[in-house]
């Protein structure tokens, strides 16, 4: 049950179908304060998490071969989660999972799988049958890691007229445009420098720009969207290490930007880091500030809830809470830590 000053947030993992997968944790407002609250069992590998614009019912992507995506009903007084619906994604490895911002569709790509897929979200609170489905083709230039199409995220922009694919594996962000019927029709397709292997994506709340968290040279590129075309516009290119740093093995992993739309943030697997960028508000390009210890090993994912900053530590086994400040985004250790088996995402219950 949540008390005064609390926030809950699921935390998605990377445990087997007997063990708890999806944890329920809250978070204290005033201090940063982490604990437990409960959990599920019965879903396998649930690497990521997305809530419905409703707050009424919670989408799990079970990364497993083949992949599935799962339906929890959401209590949203106490956070618990009841099973609705199991719906397969036709690919392996479903590693990401979007809602669009009406609320109408859910989206969904398969690492292993090459595709990506939409399911439209029924009145009842669970999927409908698939409505669309893309499959990627070709591969890249680094043989360990971009052999085949690695869709490692699909997100819906703004709008809800386009959704974006970051492939690993091609070094491509692939737009589609997404039908009333819920289609999806190949749109452009913007390519980043070979080796980069795009990862994710969010865009700015002006809808103005989108940044990508690019995963194998570590880097975070910053484009102009035009929403009216889908258009994406290379404008910056940064990386998300220190200057100097060569003995250390690196992948950037996600990426975050706040409701101001003033600071955006990236994690660093290896160098175990946050980076923060400002954000210029007027051009859209970033300048990096300054980089914070997970306090944790591989930080695969984070999120940003009610002015503090979340951090899930894969193998670390916890989550961290960071405190952000309001006048420059400069994260402060609440020195508040939550043990989680495997946390590889946290989603915030609205």
């Amino acid at each position: 049950m949540k008390e005064r000053n609390e926030q809950l947030f699921y935390i998605g993992t990377y445990a087997s179908r007997e063990e708890r997968g999806i944890y329920i944790g809250a978070l204290h407002t005033d201090n940063g304060d982490l604990r437990m609250v409960g959990g599920v069992e019965g879903i396998e590998r649930p690497s990521f998490l997305a809530l419905h614009p409703n707050g009424a019912e919670l989408y799990a992507a079970s990364e497993t071969e083949p992949g599935q995506l799962y339906t929890y009903q959401v209590n949203t007084q106490t956070g618990e989660l009841h099973t609705m619906d199991r719906k397969g994604t036709e690919g392996a490895h479903t590693c990401y999972v979007s809602v669009t911002t009406d609320g109408q569709y859910v989206l969904a790509s398969n690492y292993s799988g090459g595709n990506a897929v939409v399911f439209p979200a029924t009145e009842a609170g669970g999927l409908g049958d698939m409505s669309g489905q893309v499959q990627h083709t070709g591969s890249g230039i680094r043989q360990d890691r971009q052999d085949a199409p690695h869709p490692h995220s699909i997100i819906p922009d703004p709008s809800g007229q386009y959704a974006m694919v970051c492939d690993l594996g091609l070094d491509q962000i692939i737009v589609y445009r997404l039908t009333e019927d819920g289609k999806l029709v190949t749109h452009r397709e913007t390519d980043l420098p070979p080796g980069s292997g795009p990862r994710h994506l969010v865009f700015h709340p002006s809808g103005r720009y989108a940044f990508v968290a690019n995963e194998l040279n570590n880097t975070v590129t910053v484009f102009g969207y035009n929403e009216r075309n889908g258009k994406l516009t290379l404008l910056q290119s940064l990386s998300t290490l220190p200057e100097g740093i060569i003995d250390v093995e690196n992948t950037a992993a996600d990426i975050r930007i706040t409701p101001c739309g003033r600071f955006l943030y990236v994690s660093n697997r290896g160098h175990n880091s946050i980076v923060l960028y400002h954000v210029d508000l007027d051009s859209g390009k970033l300048k990096t500030i300054e980089w914070v210890e997970t306090f944790g090993s591989t930080p695969r994912n984070f999120n940003i809830l009610s002015g503090y900053l979340l951090v899930a530590n894969q193998e670390g086994n916890n989550v961290v809470s960071f405190a952000i400040h309001g006048d420059d985004g400069r994260l402060t250790r609440t020195g508040y830590v939550l043990e989680v088996p495997s946390p590889v995402c946290i989603e915030p219950v609205r």
